[in-house]
């Protein structure tokens, strides 16, 4: 059960434009903006910082931002994060072959030398503590631009934020994310816990 409930209908309505962006980009607003709704500067600063990195603007492309986001927020134990990062690489065209591979990404043959640099980053910076060295940006730096490595490092950050927003506060994973995580994620130990 959640800590905190959604902000209530008329502030939700009061701010629809910013919650429709979400919604047409996921099918849905999630749960977390929902409770973020309760303070608009911060879901609106957040919103910005969201669409910098996961938006049409960005440089990298949207499958392999959402398995370094899924990457990221598997390390830090967010099991809301990983149900809504593994939807949405799913949404972005990863087979779900890949998405039950990603945590054999060293050594599977789905994934590219140029994934591997990426999800190890990803990997290392999301743990508690931040395990993140040179040698991780030696092996980005091989395949990405640095301005490139600087939107996986935000990507990383983006959801560290997230991780710890939803985690804390038990945020309820939606209907769709939910089944997609307990009919891909669930065989890989993945269980919802506290976002029921």
């Amino acid at each position: 059960m959640a800590h905190i409930t959604n902000a209530p209908e008329d502030q939700l309505q009061n701010i629809s434009p910013l919650l429709g962006l979400t919604e047409a980009a996921m099918g849905f607003v999630p749960n977390s903006l929902k409770i973020m709704a309760r303070n608009p500067a911060l879901l609106q600063g957040f919103m910005g910082l969201t669409v910098s990195l996961m938006g049409p603007s960005a440089s990298l492309a949207p499958d392999l931002r959402q398995l370094i986001a899924h990457i990221a927020s598997a390390a830090a134990g967010c099991r809301y994060c990983q149900a809504h990062t593994a939807h949405g690489a799913e949404r972005a065209g990863v087979s779900a072959e890949k998405i039950a591979a990603v945590w054999t990404y060293e050594t599977s043959p789905l994934f590219s030398e140029s994934e591997r640099a990426a999800l190890t980053l990803a990997q290392a910076a999301g743990s508690v503590p931040n395990t993140a060295e040179g040698h991780h940006f030696d092996a980005l730096k091989k395949h990405f631009s640095e301005d490139e490595i600087v939107e996986i490092v935000g990507i990383v950050a983006l959801f560290g934020f997230l991780n710890r927003w939803n985690d804390t506060l038990a945020t309820p994973l939606e209907e769709s994310p939910l089944a997609f995580a307990e009919a891909q994620l669930g065989a890989a130990g993945w269980a919802a816990g506290k976002h029921i």
